[in-house]
C-alpha cells in the first residue's frame, strides 16, 4: 500500500477518533441545554464547554474562573479565585490510545508504521491546539501547547505500541521502520537483548496485573454499594439530563478509579482532597465531592491490610518464573544467556519498567479538581513507583532463581528417565 494512502487512512480515523471522543461529550451537554437550560446559553458555550473537556481528558491543564454566584454555591474557601483543573479523565485518552493501537496496527500490516504514525500525531495536535484556541475564555482557558502536544502524544503512544504489536507478531514484516529497528537492535549484544525483553514482559505484565486485580477490586466494591451509589443520584435530583452527564463523567473517570485501587493495593493510598488518605492501612476521609461512584469508598481499614501487598510479589514471581521456564522457538535459545547474573538483571529491569508503568499512571490519574482541598486529589507518584519496583522485583527475583534451581533438576530427572 502506498504511503499516501497510509497517511490519508490514519489521518481519517485519527480524525474519526476524535468525532467519536467529542461527540460522549457534546450528546450529554446537548440534553443539559435543551432540557436544564432550556436552550438560554448561547451554543458557543456548548461547544467550548465541549472542547475544554475533550482537552482535560487528555492531560491538558485548564485554569478555570468561575463566576461570583457558582463560587457562593460551591461553598469552598476562595473559590472566586481562578484555580487551575489538572486531573485527566482518562476514559477519554483511552478511546484515543485504543485508535492509535488500531492505526498503528493497520499502518505496520500495510509496510509504512512510520508514516501512519506520524500522520496520526501531527493530525491530533492539529486538532488540540485549534480545540485549544476556540475554547479559551475568561472561564476556563487551556495552554495552546498542551493541546497540541498532549492528546497528540496520547494517539501516538498507542500507534506505537500497535505497529510495535504487529511487527512482532508478523516475522516477515515487510515494515521500513521494523526494518531499520531490526537492523538497529542486532548491533545489541544477544545477551543484553534477551534480558531486556525479559525484563519488560515480567515488569509490563506484573503492571498490568496489578491493573486487572484493582479492576476487579472496583467492581467488587460497587457492586454491594449499589443502594448508597444510587441513593446518592437521588440525593443530587440531577434529573435525567444531568443524570446522563453525571453518568458519562463517571465512565470517563472509572480508569483514575482503577489507578487508585492499584495505588491502594500497593499501600501508598490516594487522597480525596487535602489532608485525606484511602489506603490499605486505613481511610481519612472529610467532605467527598457528590460523585455518587465515591460513594463505594472504604471508610476503614481493610480486614487483610498490608498483607495485599503479596499481590504484587505473587505477579513478579510468576511472571519471572514464566519467562525463564520458556524455552521458546529453537533459532532462539543462543541468545539466552546462562549466567547467575541473569535472573537478578531480569528482576532489576522488571522493577524498573512496573515503577515506570504504575508511577506515570499514578501521576496522570491525579491532580487538581477544583479549588481549596480539591487541589490534592489522587495517589502520589513516587511512592507508587518505589513500592511497584520493590515488590515485584522482589518477586521476579525470587521467580528467577526458584526458575533457575528447578530447572537442572528437571533436566537431571530427564536424562535420567531416557537412558
Amino acid at each position: 500500500m502506498r504511503r499516501t494512502t497510509i497517511a490519508l487512512l490514519a489521518a481519517l480515523e485519527a480524525s474519526i477518533a476524535a468525532l467519536i471522543g467529542l461527540g460522549l461529550i457534546v450528546v450529554p451537554l446537548m440534553l443539559l441545554w435543551a432540557m436544564h437550560f432550556e436552550l438560554a446559553l448561547g451554543g458557543d458555550v456548548l461547544l467550548r464547554a465541549a472542547a475544554d473537556v475533550w482537552l482535560l481528558g487528555h492531560g491538558v491543564d485548564l485554569m478555570v474562573q468561575v463566576d461570583p454566584v457558582t463560587a457562593g454555591r460551591i461553598g469552598l474557601p476562595r473559590a472566586g479565585d481562578p484555580f487551575p483543573i489538572t486531573i485527566a479523565l482518562l476514559g477519554f485518552a483511552l478511546i484515543t490510545a485504543a485508535f492509535g493501537w488500531r492505526i498503528g496496527r493497520r499502518s505496520a500490516a500495510g509496510g509504512h508504521s512510520f508514516t501512519g504514525v506520524v500522520a496520526a500525531i501531527a493530525l491530533y495536535a492539529a486538532i488540540g491546539a485549534a480545540l485549544a484556541l476556540a475554547a479559551g475564555a475568561d472561564a476556563a482557558r487551556a495552554e495552546v501547547w498542551q493541546g497540541a502536544a498532549l492528546p497528540a502524544f496520547v494517539i501516538g503512544l498507542g500507534a506505537v505500541v500497535g505497529a510495535t504489536a504487529d511487527s512482532l507478531r508478523t516475522e516477515s514484516s515487510t515494515d521500513a521502520a521494523t526494518s531499520h529497528v531490526r537492523r538497529w537492535l542486532v548491533r545489541i549484544p544477544a545477551s543484553l537483548r534477551w534480558c531486556l525483553a525479559a525484563a519488560a514482559r515480567v515488569g509490563a505484565g506484573a503492571a498490568l496485573g496489578v491493573l486487572g486485580l484493582a479492576a476487579v477490586l472496583v467492581a467488587v466494591l460497587v457492586a454491594p454499594d449499589y443502594a448508597t451509589i444510587a441513593g446518592l443520584y437521588q440525593t443530587l435530583d440531577a434529573g435525567i439530563d444531568g443524570g446522563i452527564a453525571l453518568t458519562v463523567a463517571e465512565v470517563a473517570l472509572l480508569p483514575n478509579i482503577v489507578v487508585w485501587a492499584a495505588s491502594w493495593l500497593l499501600g501508598p493510598g490516594f487522597a480525596i482532597g487535602s489532608d485525606t488518605l484511602v489506603s490499605t492501612g486505613g481511610t481519612l476521609l472529610g467532605p467527598v465531592p457528590g460523585i455518587p461512584i465515591l460513594g463505594a469508598l472504604p471508610t476503614g481499614a481493610p480486614a487483610l491490610g498490608a498483607l495485599w501487598l503479596i499481590a504484587p510479589v505473587l505477579l513478579g514471581f510468576v511472571g519471572a518464573w514464566a519467562v525463564a521456564r520458556d524455552a521458546g522457538p529453537v533459532r532462539d535459545r543462543p541468545l539466552r544467556p546462562s549466567g547467575w547474573w541473569v535472573p537478578l538483571a531480569v528482576a532489576a529491569g522488571a522493577a524498573a519498567s512496573s515503577a515506570l508503568v504504575l508511577g506515570l499512571l499514578a501521576w496522570w490519574s491525579g491532580g487538581a479538581a477544583g479549588p481549596g482541598r480539591l487541589a490534592e486529589v489522587g495517589p502520589e507518584p513516587l511512592p507508587v513507583a518505589a513500592v511497584a519496583a520493590a515488590t515485584i522485583g522482589i518477586g521476579a527475583l525470587a521467580g528467577g532463581y526458584a526458575a533457575r534451581l528447578r530447572l537442572p533438576t528437571e533436566a537431571h530427572h530427564a536424562a535420567r528417565v531416557g537412558s
